[in-house]
This record gives structure tokens, sequence and C-alpha cells, in this order.
């Protein structure tokens, strides 16, 4: 029982365990095999990652705006 949850788990963290995106029926790692092809890097990218929101204060925005009129 424990084997098959690690067996899941491993599956799921590593990129070769991974479903394929485009054709989620086989693995990356299957994929791979089909093709003759290794992976030799990869990077990870979290959802929202690189997005900076800029944060403005509203009063120093409008007293700014007033001082130039």
């Amino acid at each position: 029982m424990v084997e098959g949850r690690m067996k899941k788990f491993t599956g799921e963290v590593s990129l070769t365990g991974q479903p394929f995106v485009m054709e989620p029926s086989k693995t990356v790692g299957q994929l791979l095999k089909e093709h003759n092809a290794e992976v030799t890097g990869f990077i990870r990218f979290e959802v929202g990652e690189g997005i900076e929101k800029v944060e403005t204060d509203f009063a120093a925005e409008v007293a700014a705006m007033s001082k130039q009129s």
C-alpha cells in the first residue's frame, strides 16, 4: 500500500512521470522513449511568477496631479 502511494507520488512529481500536455494518455517519459530523445534541462514556472504589481499611493498620485494643474 505504501509502495503504491510512493510510486504514484514520484510519478506526479517527476517530469518524466507527468502526463504530456498535448496527449495526456502518455507520460513525458513514454514520449521521450518513442522519439529517442532525452531531457537536458528544463525550467519550472509557477502561476503568476514574474508578474509584479506596481503599488501606488492614491493620495500621493492625486496630490501630484493637483500640483500639475
